[in-house]
């Protein structure tokens, strides 16, 4: 049997358009025959517009197959790739150029036949420059699309196409018709450039390298529009194919976009840095969330907290001392970029210092900030004293040294002690796990674990004088996998994060301690509820099995606009109280679990939208352990329950209406009931 013969879309378009332009360029001479000897050549102008169009569709449909060809978006090597077009239009343009220069006044230079035939190539070359460079263009607008900007791009393919064909009614004038569909194109183009997402996401090396591909692409087409300029002389070039609306509208849309890519990427070139030091820092997380496991000791967990927090501090070197009697190990002295004498030295130095004599030792009933120091010291000047605390039991400190006074801001001790709080909690559990190895204590291991698991659930939530806060956990075990916590971005702005981890006991609450540490390092980026969904999911699909995920909603309050950004991941619905229409509902946005898809198509999965809240109004959170709860009959608590109850108790305080829920539940369950899964709560009401 013969196969079904399989057509190839982008060589039969390629194809096309080679067989259009010899057309074009068969037709257009035959007409310059006739002009140049004064007989009537039988080919209507008309002719050669439709050719001229069958070429630019053949051009765009082999470029949009071959640039969609790829899966990825190289964002470098599709400006490369425009650059590289404008090279090779620009020099064949240049060529010609200095040929015709080379030439001189001779009657070869004036042959009408010669100058239409390079005419209709760098015509050719020129098209395709334009129609390629433009769906390049396309990729890199359409990078972390939404609704808006899809529609406005095809807004805008849908007006070319229409100035493809507007040669045929205004006859190759420039009339006002013309010069109203060149405003409403750049004006389109003006709005698509502003689309440029993809910049924070070249490293500082990739950043210059795209300033030098815009540049050549910016030169390339003005050069080009100039040659352009110099082909509408009737008397040498008898067709004119370039005084075209859609040959100008295109020139228009890539100078404006190269234009604004170029100044984002250059006033982005001083932050590259600090992007790629903060990407730096959550990769650090991970590693240490995943750095213990039952067979391995703590020596790895101290190695990798010293190597990341010299990286997020730049530090030149370091030490780190432990208390024997508490951490057995063969040495007590891990150090980095230092020799023994000269850490005698500096050690001797930080020895006599005040704040060094106030380091705290054994026992604390608070939260110890690093501490600060200047050396007097010939190659290091200033040091940063770190406590290692483990279960308010500080067990050492790390020494971090630069070779600068003053050398640690406020944001480097943040992420340190974020690092070494973090470490602290995968050495804890290192312990708690191999403890109850050791004395098989089973149960005497989870009850431990839950402690360790509410020292990270917060004590005081995050808030301000313009809304009340209250949360409330309890687990079905011993220990469980749900999570809230609270963050201060500002004076005015809060972040709020609730969260369920699939399936219960020590698996959940270790992999909710990982949520913790990945919810602290990525709030530090200020990053929208969307964009936080989609790195915590790629963070978390590096440490979580496979049969494991998250769920989880997060909130962005903002007390001086009184709006709320909102994006779920999975997570059950929020139930919003508004007080104008006395009316309670569920947030309808949808969201995938961290965790399930493990791939860059999550982003697709992330939907976030923004509300603004009036005084009075209430904001419920909670995981599905309470509206699965069952009572003796197999009935569920629902969701209707709930927002009844938020109905008649919205006027009393959030730490009453959590009250009140919770004494529902339980009277819905039974005195004798329990509740199979772990729940929590988080209630938020805004003053008046």
């Amino acid at each position: 049997m013969l196969k079904a013969l399989k057509i190839n879309s982008g060589r039969l378009s390629f194809l096309l358009a080679i067989l259009v332009w010899l057309a074009l360029l068969f037709v257009d001479l035959v007409r310059v025959f006739g002009i140049v000897n004064e007989l009537e050549s039988g080919i209507r102008e008309e002719f050669t517009w439709i050719l001229e169009i069958l070429f630019f569709l053949s051009v765009y449909s082999f470029y949009n197959y071959t640039i969609n060809k790829g899966n990825q978006i190289n964002f470098l090597g599709l400006i490369w790739r425009a650059a590289s077009t404008g090279i090779f239009a620009s020099g064949f343009a240049l060529l010609v150029t200095f040929f015709y220069s080379s030439l001189g006044d001779t009657k070869l230079a004036n042959e009408p036949f010669l100058k239409n035939f390079f005419y209709h190539i760098n015509f050719a070359l020129t098209s395709i420059f334009l129609i390629s460079v433009t769906l390049l263009w396309k990729n890199l607008i359409l990078y972390q699309k939404n609704k808006r900007v899809v529609k406005q791009w095809q807004a805008f393919e849908f007006i070319l196409l229409i100035s493809m064909v507007f040669i045929f009614f205004n006859q190759n004038t420039l009339d006002y018709s013309f010069l109203f569909g060149m405003v409403i194109l750049i004006g389109f183009g003006i709005i698509l450039s502003v689309n440029l997402k993809w910049i924070p996401y070249l490293t500082f090396k990739e950043k210059w390298k795209s300033l030098l591909f815009l540049a050549i692409i910016i030169i390339s087409c003005g050069y080009l529009f100039f040659q352009l300029r110099n082909y509408t002389d009737r008397s040498v070039y008898m067709v004119n194919l370039t005084d075209n609306l859609f040959l100008i509208a295109l020139f228009s849309f890539i100078f404006t976009y190269a234009v604004f890519a170029f100044l984002v990427t250059l006033f982005n070139l001083p932050t590259s840095s600090v992007f790629e030091q903060k990407l730096t820092e959550a990769l650090s997380f991970q590693r240490l969330s995943q750095s213990i496991q039952p067979d391995e000791n703590e020596e790895k967990v101290l190695d990798i907290l010293m190597d990341s927090c010299m990286s997020a501090s730049f530090s030149d070197a370091a030490w780190l001392e432990l208390n024997g009697k508490i951490i057995e190990s063969d040495s007590n002295l891990q150090a980095r970029l230092i020799d023994k004498n000269t850490k005698e030295e500096v050690a001797n130095l930080i020895e006599q210092n005040k704040a060094s004599r106030d380091f705290p030792e054994d026992e604390i009933s608070h939260e110890i900030e690093p501490i600060p120091l200047r050396l007097v010291h010939p190659k290091f000047e200033s040091a940063l004293l770190v406590p290692l605390i483990l279960n308010r039991t500080v067990i050492g400190r790390m020494v971090l040294l630069k070779e600068v006074k003053d050398g640690f801001n406020k944001e480097m001790i943040s992420i340190i002690t974020t690092f070494v709080r973090q470490a602290s909690i995968s050495v804890e559990n290192h312990r708690l796990l191999n403890q109850a190895i050791r004395n098989e204590r089973y149960q005497e291991e989870l009850k431990i674990a839950q402690r360790v698991q509410k020292a990270l659930l917060p004590e005081n939530l995050d808030h301000n004088e313009h809304f009340d806060i209250c949360a409330f956990s309890n687990t079905a075990d011993e220990v469980g996998g749900d999570y809230y916590d609270t963050y201060q971005l500002d004076e005015n702005r809060f972040v709020l994060i609730i969260g369920d981890v699939s399936g219960k006991g020590t698996s959940a609450a270790f992999h909710m301690s990982q949520m913790k540490g990945i919810f602290q390092s990525l709030i530090q980026l200020d990053l929208s509820p969307a964009a936080f969904m989609v790195k915590a999911n790629a963070a978390l699909s590096k440490c979580l099995e496979r049969n494991h995920f998250i769920t989880a909603s997060i909130f962005i309050l903002d007390t001086s606009k009184k709006s709320i950004c909102h994006a779920r991941a999975g997570h059950v619905p929020t139930l919003y109280f508004d007080t104008k229409t006395s009316h309670s509902e569920y947030l309808g946005i949808e969201g995938l679990g961290l965790g399930i898809l493990r791939n860059k198509q999550y982003s697709n999965h992330v939907e976030e939208k923004t509300f603004h809240y009036s005084d009075g109004d209430t904001l419920v959170l909670f995981t599905d352990g309470i509206v699965e709860a069952k009572n003796e009959k197999s009935q569920q608590f629902g969701y209707e329950r709930i927002r009844n109850l938020l109905e008649v108790y919205h006027g009393l305080g959030p730490e009453e209406i959590q009250q009140k829920i919770i004494q529902s539940l339980h009277g819905f369950v039974g005195g004798d009931g329990l509740i199979d899964d772990d729940y929590s709560m988080m209630v938020v009401k805004f003053k008046k």
